[in-house]
């Protein structure tokens, strides 16, 4: 049976015509897939901070353990008086912990969804009445460039929780590389990295039990259906996940229950009963090699820490 409706005619947000040419690109290679960063509408933010609170969900509980125990050392790494610059920065919950821990002078955070992050750069205005608090809406996946009134000395540029994983290695170099093109000599990365482990364990932290992560994957459905005009129906579509051993990453992917007609204006797209949407990857890069990638970027000292199970790193990168 194939399926019909009407696009939904509800207006797109304000986005670049190539943005969403991306979308109808993704979606009619022969391949589909949509880029994670349309996870992260609001409705997205929130249920992406409510999956690190599942139980099956290690990698935030285990790098919050890791900075926790080495507190110190990476504080003393750090040294006072930083500029702390987080990519990816969603609600701050990891920001706010190592602001308490470093106490840096100013903090930026950068999100592709400007409302989210607005509104958590405002919570935290009471709690850190002398650190210089800002936002800065960017695509990670993109070049951007930083306020000119943000000094560079001193710059600690934060990416936890894995993100880094979220991009083929190639990718994640050139990601690597602009985070060093923020940095001088006085700067550093401090990143969090998912380590290899038992596969059970990984599956289960991407299909948890309550269905956070399920509702994750299918919203992006409804993100997509107000950036380009589509008529996605969730129901129709099952989340799927898996680790892809052959390229040490977990893979999700959104599943056709039956025939579908997805239509947008101007274009439209079959997908037969069985057939996916590729819609994330995380890598689980083993630490030597992810500090081969750090070198290829430009980054050639790091110190690192990990937990007693060697789950997850948290890694301190300098030119």
């Amino acid at each position: 049976m194939s399926l019909r409706d009407k696009p939904t005619g509800v207006k797109a947000p304000d986005m670049s015509v190539n943005q969403q040419q991306e979308i109808i690109d993704g979606l009619t290679r022969e391949n589909a897939s949509i880029s994670p960063k349309y996870f992260y509408d609001t409705r997205g933010s929130e249920l992406f901070e409510a999956i690190t609170r599942v139980p099956e969900y290690y990698p935030t509980r285990t790098e919050l353990a890791v900075m926790q125990t080495h507190s110190r050392a990476i504080a003393q790494s750090v040294g006072p008086g930083t500029t702390l610059i987080e990519f990816g920065a969603g609600n701050c919950a990891k920001a706010r912990a190592l602001c308490r821990l470093i106490d840096p002078v100013r903090f930026v955070g950068i999100d592709i969804s400007a409302d989210y992050l607005q509104d958590a750069i405002k919570s935290m205005r009471s709690e850190f009445p002398g650190i210089e608090l800002r936002a800065v809406a960017a695509d990670l996946s993109h070049g951007f460039e930083l306020p000119a009134d943000i000094p560079r000395a001193k710059r600690l540029v934060f990416y936890p929780g894995s993100s880094i994983g979220n991009f083929d290695p190639e990718h994640a170099r050139e990601l690597l590389e602009r985070m060093r093109s923020l940095i001088d000599g006085d700067g550093a990365l401090l990143i969090g990295i998912d380590l290899p482990k038992d596969v059970a364990a990984l599956e289960a932290a991407y299909d948890d039990a309550a269905g956070v992560t399920a509702a994750f994957n299918l919203n992006v459905l409804a993100h997509v259906n107000l950036l380009i005009g589509s008529n996605f129906i969730s129901c129709q579509w099952l989340h799927r996940s898996f680790f892809n051993a052959s390229e040490s990453r977990i893979e999700m992917h959104l599943e056709a229950v039956t025939d579908v007609l997805v239509c947008w204006p101007g274009g439209e797209r079959s997908f037969a009963a069985g057939e996916r949407i590729h819609t994330e990857n995380s890598y689980k890069y083993p630490l030597d090699k992810f500090i081969t990638l750090l070198s290829l970027a430009g980054f050639a000292k790091t110190q690192t820490w990990t937990d007693e199970h060697h789950w997850f790193a948290v890694i301190r990168a300098c030119a």
